[in-house]
Order: structure tokens, then C-alpha cells, then sequence
């Protein structure tokens, strides 16, 4: 291979994806109660959400180090590419650009190296990551891999719907957005990103399902061109739930293709117990 990708720990690979010797993964940390967890294949949901759950503390993240990006831009690949999460939610995308410009002034410019803000998060990364291995494939040189991927970013739209934004709010990443006091009423907000990559409220419903319904028929409102687009959801313990999603929106749209991962650390966290994230 003459050329690699990288994705935070945010962005969940597919089994194929991690199979295929393309992928390399910049692992995220996650503190609870003062215990480090890592964010690698070590990771274990089912743990984390009891220590989460049990905590009176919220859980914080960690990015990866910008030494840590330099040490995965090594290697014999020509052509490195990057995907993080949105930087108006992270600090990894200025992490890895910094990691780049330090790893050219130590070595050189004989590597290209281009770190992509996703301007989204979980598997709006994962699509990314693929529609780079699709322009490479397709045989696109480095420039026009890059303005490809740049063109599919500006076209990706996030939504998600959670059981409660509890660990969102509190770490800061709801900026602007009302606090919910409806929560007894058991409001369900539905939620998406703007095109800067930040978090907005799309609309709200009484109950998962009723919100989870708002959410597709907005997304099947929105979808322009999804013949020629793959349809992504992630889940946090709740498989079920994602297979209907999937099932709805698959009835009201076509899409090239679909899968469903469960969420890996850093979306567990942010997505707690029970929530759902869809991209397109």
C-alpha cells in the first residue's frame, strides 16, 4: 500500500475496514473517577457504562498527542491521510495538523500528509475514511483525493437522538443550545450538526420512538442524492432499535449501501446508554 488513513478513536472502523491493512486508529482516553481508559480494542462498553452510570462525577476525553500523530505518520506510505473529529468538539484535528507540520519540519516534505476535520463525529468519520479508500482505489492522485473528500464532507449530514445529553452539556460541546428542563416530560430532543461542525437542535419529541421518527423523516427530507451515498448508524447498546431505524429510513430512501457498528469509546461516552446516531 502506498498509502494509509487515519482515524480517531471517534470514528468506529468496520470489521472489513480494520481488515484490510489501510486503516491505523489514533486512540482517544477517556477518565472516570480517575481511572484512564483507553479508547483502543481493549475497550468494554458494557464496563464503561456501569462505571459511568455508578460515577457522581461526568466523564471526561483526552486527544491524542500531537507526538502520538507524528509516531502514526511513520511508515513507508507516500500518502497519509487523517480524519478526526469535528474541531469545534475536539482537540485532536489541531493535535494532528500540529503532529504534520512537525513531522514535516523534522523530516521533510517526501510524505504527503492531509488531516481532514470531519466536522462531525463516530461514523460521519467512518464514511470519510471510506471515500478516501474509494478516490485512492479509483486511482485519484493526492490532490484530487483530497478536494473529493473535502466536496463529500460539505455534502454529509449528521443527526442523533439520545436517551439524555447529560455528558454532552456538562463537558461543553452544547454551546448555545437550551438546557432541557422537560426531561420528566421525557422530551427527546433531535439533534444534528451544522455545516462549522458543531451541535444544533433540530426539533424534539415526547419518547424515543416518537423522536427517533422525527429524525428519519427529517433525514428523508433532507437526503438529496442518496442513490449515490452510504447510509451509516452507530448505536450504543441498543442493536435493535438501530436495525428499525435502518429498516424506516431504508423504506423512504435509496442508498448505495448501509451498515450499523456499535459506538466505540469516545461515542459511548457522548452518546450514553441507548442513543443513536445517524449519517448520510
Amino acid at each position: 500500500m502506498n498509502y494509509k488513513i487515519i482515524v480517531d478513536s471517534c470514528g468506529e472502523l468496520t470489521y472489513k475496514m480494520k481488515k484490510s491493512g489501510v486503516y491505523e486508529t489514533a486512540s482517544l482516553s477517556m477518565e472516570v473517577d480517575g481511572d484512564i481508559i483507553v479508547d483502543d480494542e481493549t475497550f468494554d462498553q458494557a464496563d464503561f457504562l456501569r462505571r459511568v452510570a455508578a460515577s457522581p462525577e461526568c466523564p471526561k476525553s483526552s486527544c491524542p498527542s500531537p507526538e502520538r500523530y507524528m509516531e502514526l505518520y511513520e511508515g513507508s506510505e507516500e500518502r497519509v491521510y487523517a480524519v478526526t473529529l469535528s474541531s469545534e468538539l475536539s482537540g485532536s484535528y489541531n493535535s494532528a495538523e500540529l503532529g504534520r507540520k512537525l513531522w514535516i519540519e523534522e523530516h521533510g516534505s517526501g510524505k504527503q500528509i492531509y488531516v481532514f476535520n470531519s466536522r462531525s463525529a463516530s461514523v460521519g468519520e467512518t464514511l470519510i475514511g471510506l471515500k478516501i479508500q474509494e478516490c485512492e482505489e479509483a486511482g485519484m492522485d493526492f490532490e484530487q483525493t483530497v478536494s473529493t473528500v473535502e466536496e463529500y464532507i460539505e455534502s454529509q449530514h449528521t443527526y442523533f437522538v439520545l436517551e439524555n445529553l447529560d455528558t454532552l452539556r456538562k463537558n461543553g460541546r452544547l454551546t448555545g443550545i437550551k438546557s432541557f428542563v422537560a426531561s420528566a416530560l421525557n422530551i427527546k430532543p433531535v439533534m444534528g450538526s451544522t455545516p462549522e461542525g458543531t451541535i444544533c437542535q433540530l426539533g424534539q419529541a415526547r419518547g424515543m420512538k416518537k423522536a427517533l421518527a422525527k429524525m428519519v423523516d427529517q433525514i428523508a427530507r433532507e437526503g438529496k442524492a442518496t442513490k449515490d451515498k452510504i447510509l451509516a448508524i452507530s448505536h450504543c447498546n441498543c442493536p435493535e432499535r438501530a436495525r428499525e431505524v435502518e429498516r424506516i429510513l431504508l423504506d423512504k430512501i435509496h442508498v448505495k449501501a448501509s451498515f450499523i457498528v456499535d459506538t466505540a469509546g469516545i461515542s459511548t461516552m457522548y452518546a450514553n446508554d441507548g442513543g443513536i446516531i445517524v449519517v448520510l
